[in-house]
């Protein structure tokens, strides 16, 4: 294998997974050939992930997966004993993870490396069935949990810890490389803090959405925590919050980990760079690199734009609970009670989450919008782009959308909650870009009469449309092209190089 520049640690992404993220990781690989690049894969089970949805540019040295939920078959409980030391520190650490404000030393993911899944410590049959184990489990319960139903907590107890034996696993056999980069926080994040102890490497870590938000989002929706009595009983209700909390505390160490040994911490505007210090970042490590595109890609696309705004929103994006399409199909709803021609278009995939698929399809059904809101699939963005009016976003979280970039740069103007960047794409950033005018406009969250008023208002100017339209190309232009990120990654990776050289 040749030799390892920069290892890009990856979970629940690229290759495997279409979207916004994946698409900037490809697009970071390949406008770097100078640099050889290792990819590490984490994932939660193999059964969730299809084969690969990008042909890995040739700067791509090696690639290896790991899946967290993938035991490997079932183990055969009997007494053990376990070591006392190594559950002394075990305990130090699980200590941490109860806490909202204090990080992981050094020391403990040193010892996290060297005891995790070893004979000569804990081995993970160890953490299943030994005494020691079980004495650090009732201990942590009585001190954080004794409220909780102690069978929930058990089986919370397996399934929050567990993934770090294979993280350390992982960190023990990736190969020698000369920088560590993550894209997330994490499981991706504490692997980078775990590697990054035993190679003694330079860690960067980028941020594109802020994971510990997006999985508080995830949890409070969760159907799977649940009690086996009614929800209405407050006691049975507080259990549950609490099992919530137990996870998210997972989260926010993983998070807080990553942040204090990472060397550079990328945010991909302000706003998110502020809640990366707000959560436990060190704001002398954190910077701002935005998203570009190749703007050559949308010439063509732009020049095709028609002189009135086909009566077609589009969503651009993976069928996914965070995109909030059911907020889309029902603004379509409403806006096709004023603009009877007006059609939704869902480009993206699918595959992801069926379950949500069918609940958007029964929505369209219920809504008689049969005819009117179309799933599309993947689509070549540049060649669709000319063929609607308005990009739309409705999600309930976004970092900086690729999809409202790429969009500007074909010269048609956007929607999108004002969540993430959203605000300041549309409307600019510093005075000289808000200067440019806006390219659309920004709506609140889950609010499908606002978004189908700012739809109707831009599809029934033509002017105004065209105008909007306008306004994005230049700012696309000006501030958000490929170019400018590539310079910002290159010198950063070849400082921290130099560090070796």
């Amino acid at each position: 294998m040749k030799p390892i520049d920069i290892c890009l640690l990856l979970e629940g992404t690229y290759p495997y997974v279409r979207g916004g993220v994946s698409s900037w990781v490809h697009q970071l690989i390949s406008g770097l050939p100078q640099y050889q690049f290792y990819l590490v894969f984490v994932g939660g089970s193999k059964s969730f992930y299809g084969k690969q949805h990008y042909e890995l540019p040739a700067n791509v040295v090696g690639i290896e997966e790991h899946y967290l939920m993938d035991k490997g078959g079932v183990l055969d409980p009997r007494a053990r004993v376990g070591d006392a030391n190594a559950f002394t520190l075990w305990k130090s650490v699980l200590s941490n993870f109860q806490k909202t404000d204090e990080t992981l030393t050094k020391p403990q993911l040193a010892g996290l490396l060297d005891r995790l899944g070893q004979s000569d410590g804990i081995s993970y049959e160890d953490f299943l069935y030994s005494e020691e184990s079980w004495e650090v489990l009732v201990e942590l319960y009585m001190n954080h949990a004794e409220n909780q139903s102690f069978v929930d907590y058990f089986w919370t107890f397996r399934n929050i810890y567990s993934p770090l034996f294979t993280l350390a696993k992982v960190a023990r056999g990736i190969p020698p490389c000369r920088l560590f980069h993550s894209i997330s926080t994490g499981y991706a994040g504490f692997l980078g803090a775990l590697v990054k102890q035993k190679q003694n490497v330079p860690y960067i870590l980028t941020e594109h959405g802020i994971y510990t938000k997006e999985r508080k989002i995830d949890l409070t929706q969760a159907t799977w925590i649940k009690d086996r009595q009614s929800a209405l009983d407050t006691s049975l209700h507080r259990k549950m919050e609490q099992t919530r909390q137990t996870w998210i505390q997972f989260f926010e160490q993983l998070g807080r980990s990553a942040y204090h040994q990472a060397d550079d911490i990328i945010a991909l505007y302000g706003g998110n760079r502020q809640r990366q210090i707000q959560d436990g970042a060190p704001e002398h490590k954190t910077s701002v690199i935005v998203n570009g595109i190749n703007m050559a890609r949308f010439i063509e696309a732009h020049q095709s734009r028609p002189q009135s705004p086909p009566k077609v929103a589009g969503l651009i994006g993976r069928v996914v609970p965070i995109k909030d399409i059911k907020t889309f199909i029902r603004s379509i709803r409403v806006a096709v009670n004023a603009e009877p021609e007006l059609e939704g278009w869902i480009i993206g995939p699918t595959e992801e989450d069926p379950g949500y698929v069918k609940e958007c399809e029964l929505l369209i059904s219920s809504l008689g919008l049969t005819d009117k809101v179309k799933f599309l699939g993947m689509q070549n963005v540049a060649e669709i782009l000319p063929k609607i009016g308005v990009c739309m976003l409705t999600s309930i979280s976004e970092a900086q959308p690729l999809v409202l970039l790429e969009a500007m740069a074909a010269g048609i103007p956007c929607i999108a909650t004002d969540v993430g960047s959203c605000r300041e794409i549309i409307e600019g950033m510093e005075p000289e870009d808000r200067a440019l005018g806006e390219c659309g406009y920004t709506i609140s969250i889950a609010d499908p009469n606002q978004a189908s008023a700012a739809l109707i208002k831009l599809l029934s100017d033509e002017q105004n449309w065209r105008e909007m339209g306008d306004n994005g190309y230049l700012r696309v232009q000006k501030y958000y092209q490929e170019s400018m990120m590539y310079e910002s990654y290159q010198s950063l990776y070849k400082e921290r190089l130099a560090w070796q050289e």
